[in-house]
């Protein structure tokens, strides 16, 4: 992450969900406190129609398929797709299944 400056990183709403619940469910105030600093420094975008169309598509596609990968982390991808950009995470290989999801591993 330190090769991309804030503003050429943004995040899902959805993705701050996540991130909030897991703060929450740990009942971490340094974990929010963390989370509020990080979301400061980058642009959070809204999960609107587009995405939500797009999930709707991707979530099909991976029940035909028999491969699921857990609704957050298919609204996360659809969100992704929605917007034409490149979703970061450090478990690329779970997110292989959706198709033409782009991936990259920042660890």
């Amino acid at each position: 992450m330190l090769e991309h400056r804030p503003s050429e990183i943004c995040i899902s709403s959805i993705t701050l969900a996540e991130l909030r619940f897991g703060a929450e469910a740990r009942r971490s105030r340094k974990l929010h406190r963390l989370i509020s600093t990080f979301v400061e420094a980058v642009e959070v975008v809204s999960f609107d129609q587009p995405a939500a169309d797009r999930f709707a598509a991707v979530a099909a596609s991976l029940a035909r398929r028999g491969e699921p990968i857990g609704t957050f982390d298919t609204l996360m991808a659809a969100h992704a797709l929605s917007l034409g950009l490149t979703f970061v995470t450090n478990n690329t290989r779970h997110f292989e299944r959706v198709v033409g999801l782009r991936t990259e591993n920042w660890a």
